[in-house]
C-alpha cells in the first residue's frame, strides 16, 4: 500500500463540492446514515456458488464502529454461533464444541461464514474514513441516483488491505450505492452494490447488498436487511465474551 501516491492532507480540505462538502465529508455522511451510533438489525445472507447456495439468517448489534456482535439464528446446525468485534480484535463462540476462539491475523482474509464478505471487512469497516485520503474524481448515475464518484487512496503507513477504492455515493441522502476494491497493482478484486432503498426505523437506507468477486464466475453473496432499529441503547459491556454465550 505504501507504494501508492497519497494525497496531501491539504488536498482533502480543498477538494470541495458545490455544496461545500469535502470528499471525506461525503464518505462520513454515507457511513453515518448506514450505521448510526447504535443499531440492531435482522438480516438474511445468501451465499451463491456455481454448484450450490446456502442461506444464513442472523441478528446484529453495533455501537459506533468499534463494537459489534452477530448471532446466527439459521440454519439449525449453525444456530447460536456468535461473533464479537471489539476495536481491532474478533472472537467466535461455537456452542456445538463449547469453545471461544480468537481469530488470528491469518484468518482475516477468510470469508465470514463462507461468504464473499471477509473477516477483515468486519474488523475494518471504519477504515475507509480513517485510513484513506479522499478525492472527488467525477460523477455518475447508479440506477436513478446521481452520484459523486470518490477515489480513496491509503494514507501513509496505513495498515490496509486495498491499494485503492472507488465509491459511488448519491448526491441526495448520501447512499453508498457502489464500491470497487483494488489491490496494490490496481487490479479490481471485488465490487459491492447496494439497492432497494427503504425506510428502516427513522431513515431511508439501501436494504440489499451484493458482493461480487471479479475473478470468480457465477459467485456472489447477497445480504438483505429485514428489520433495523437505530434508536436503541447499548453499552460497551454488552459486547463481551460472556454475553456472546447468552445473547438471543
Amino acid at each position: 500500500m505504501k507504494l501508492f501516491h497519497t494525497l496531501p492532507i491539504a488536498a482533502i480540505l480543498v477538494c470541495q463540492t458545490g455544496l461545500g462538502q469535502s470528499a471525506r465529508d461525503i464518505v462520513q455522511k454515507a457511513h453515518d446514515r448506514m450505521y448510526g451510533e447504535n443499531s440492531y438489525a435482522e438480516m438474511e445472507m445468501k451465499v451463491i456458488r456455481p454448484a450450490w447456495d446456502r442461506t444464513i439468517r442472523f441478528k446484529s448489534w453495533s455501537k459506533g464502529t468499534e463494537f459489534s456482535m452477530a448471532l446466527i439464528t439459521d440454519p439449525a446446525k449453525e444456530e447460536g454461533k456468535t461473533f464479537l468485534k471489539r476495536h481491532d480484535e474478533m472472537w467466535s463462540w461455537r456452542p456445538a464444541i463449547n469453545r471461544m476462539i480468537k481469530l488470528p491475523p491469518s484468518m482475516m482474509s477468510q470469508g465470514w461464514m463462507g461468504s464473499d464478505y471477509t473477516n477483515d471487512d468486519l474488523i475494518n469497516e471504519a477504515s475507509v474514513i480513517e485510513d484513506y485520503t479522499h478525492e472527488l474524481i467525477g460523477k455518475d448515475t447508479i440506477g436513478s441516483f446521481v452520484c459523486h464518484k470518490i477515489e480513496l487512496t491509503p494514507a501513509k503507513e496505513a495498515a490496509v488491505v486495498w491499494g485503492k477504492i472507488h465509491m459511488w455515493i448519491s448526491k441526495e441522502n448520501h447512499y453508498e450505492l457502489k464500491t470497487q476494491f483494488y489491490d496494490e497493482d490496481e487490479e479490481l478484486i471485488k465490487t459491492h452494490l447496494a439497492s432497494d432503498v427503504q425506510l428502516m426505523d427513522d431513515r431511508r437506507i439501501p436494504t440489499q447488498f451484493e458482493i461480487i468477486p471479479e475473478k470468480e464466475e457465477d459467485q456472489r453473496t447477497v445480504v438483505r436487511i429485514e428489520d433495523m432499529d437505530f434508536d436503541i441503547s447499548l453499552s460497551e459491556s454488552f459486547f463481551s465474551q460472556q454475553n456472546m454465550k447468552r445473547v438471543r
